[in-house]
């Protein structure tokens, strides 16, 4: 633990990590483009889930709503994870043992991993969903465990600055 708590401590009082901690404008700069990159990929994925699970745009084939959203999710992922990793730069030892932090940590490594299951095994067989309202069960536990575990994320990033 103290390895890893000497290693934060390093980083944060980088060069890098005291410019963006002491800057007027880097921090919330950086924490709204972290917001939007959450609003979009999230909010994205939250559409193309409910379509997994067959509550939102039923007309549409989900294989259609996935490769017309994956591009702009990806994109606001990419946003997230670079400005939240800047984020933690700058406070890296402040928050590395706050218990909201952990559980984001761990949410996050296993929505990842749901993701890396669905992209790897399910999605390349979604022109095969043809028209279908009820998609097949690993599907939709997919689209379920995506957005719990995805909400879970956000909430304990929400709570970062409380505990």
């Amino acid at each position: 633990m103290s390895q890893l708590l000497a290693w934060a401590e390093a980083i944060e009082q980088s060069r890098v990590g005291l410019a963006l901690a002491e800057s007027a404008l880097a921090f919330p700069l950086i924490e709204g483009a972290h917001l939007l990159g959450l609003a979009l990929s999230f909010g994205l994925l939250a559409i193309a889930d409910l379509r997994l699970l067959g509550l939102l745009l039923r007309q549409v084939p989900a294989h259609q709503v996935l490769r017309q959203l994956r591009p702009w999710i990806f994109g606001g992922f990419a946003l997230t994870f670079i400005t939240g990793g800047l984020l933690f730069w700058s406070e890296a030892a402040k928050i590395l043992f706050n218990p909201a932090f952990v559980a984001k940590l761990v949410l996050t490594v296993l929505a990842l991993a749901n993701a890396l299951v669905f992209e790897t095994r399910l999605a390349p067989r979604a022109i095969e969903w043809g028209q279908a309202l009820r998609l097949p069960t690993p599907v939709r536990l997919a689209g379920l465990a995506s957005l719990t575990l995805w909400s879970g994320v956000l909430i304990t990033g929400r709570l970062i600055p409380y505990l």
